[in-house]
């Protein structure tokens, strides 16, 4: 969907694990003010074409960048800021620094190159290696199950239980098999080593209370991607385009503008 004016950058939205575009309702009207606004579902979520995902295409996040380089191909809108929710924001990462002409800016929103710890290298990701089998083993065995217990860990904001039902919906409506194999290329990805070749001007927003990325990956990813801004929403969980959208927009436009 293409919605919004404006003669600045164009704003691509690409939404994380379990959802669709429409996760990003809230702040579409304030970002649609000023720029045009594209919104899209990753193949294998949402209103996408579920005969398109294959299991060995989408093995890794490379394929999904892919997809975005040739949504972005097949529509020319000139370069675009890529904002990029949970996951996303390293397919982000991938497609920019494959085809950086494409890109005026990334916004990382909530990011994580890495959701397993590493000891060796002092790396903290939120997640022992054990925490991540347990979460995919569970969630292979019975992903509604696993959708209904995680949803609100994920959204945090328990006084707001509502947020969770929406994410737990949202799982739910996906394709368990598509699921399961998203869920594993997700949380085993290691991107840390793409972070330094990011080479367009980026935004890391990150929660100042979140259980899937803590403080630290947001820091980490600031600290490798050269001349990165680093952004603290008043905001706690996973997925701030909900819990807090006036703030979640206004960093967007702010970043967005600053690059006219």
């Amino acid at each position: 969907m293409v919605t919004g004016r404006g003669d600045g950058p164009v704003v691509v939205l690409a939404h994380g694990f379990g959802c669709d575009q429409n996760m990003w309702r809230l702040v579409v009207p304030a970002l649609a003010e000023d720029f045009k606004v594209v919104l899209f579902d990753h193949v294998g979520a949402g209103r996408s074409d579920l005969g398109a995902w294959s299991e060995e295409r989408y093995a890794s996040l490379d394929g999904y960048a892919d997809d975005v380089l040739q949504l972005l191909r097949a529509l020319d809108p000139g370069p675009v800021v890529f904002v990029g929710h949970s996951v996303s924001s390293m397919v982000g990462v991938l497609a920019a620094v494959r085809e950086p002409d494409l890109f005026t800016g990334l916004v990382l929103l909530t990011p994580s190159p890495r959701y397993v710890d590493d000891e060796a290298t002092g790396y903290r990701g939120g997640f022992s290696a054990e925490d991540i089998d347990e979460l995919l083993e569970s969630l292979d065995s019975n992903y509604l199950g696993w959708s209904g217990a995680m949803a609100p860990v994920i959204m945090g904001n328990p006084e707001r239980p509502e947020l969770g039902e929406e994410l737990t919906n949202s799982f739910c409506r996906t394709d368990p098999a598509i699921a399961r194999a998203f869920a594993h290329t997700t949380f085993r990805s290691d991107n840390r080593a793409d972070l330094a070749k990011v080479g367009v001007p980026t935004l890391v927003a990150q929660c100042s209370d979140d259980a899937i990325a803590p403080p630290e990956v947001g820091a980490f990813v600031h600290a490798r991607i050269p001349g990165s801004k680093l952004v603290t929403l008043p905001a706690t969980g996973h997925c701030p385009q909900l819990s807090a959208p006036d703030a979640t927009a206004e960093a967007i436009i702010d970043f967005v503008r600053a690059l006219r």
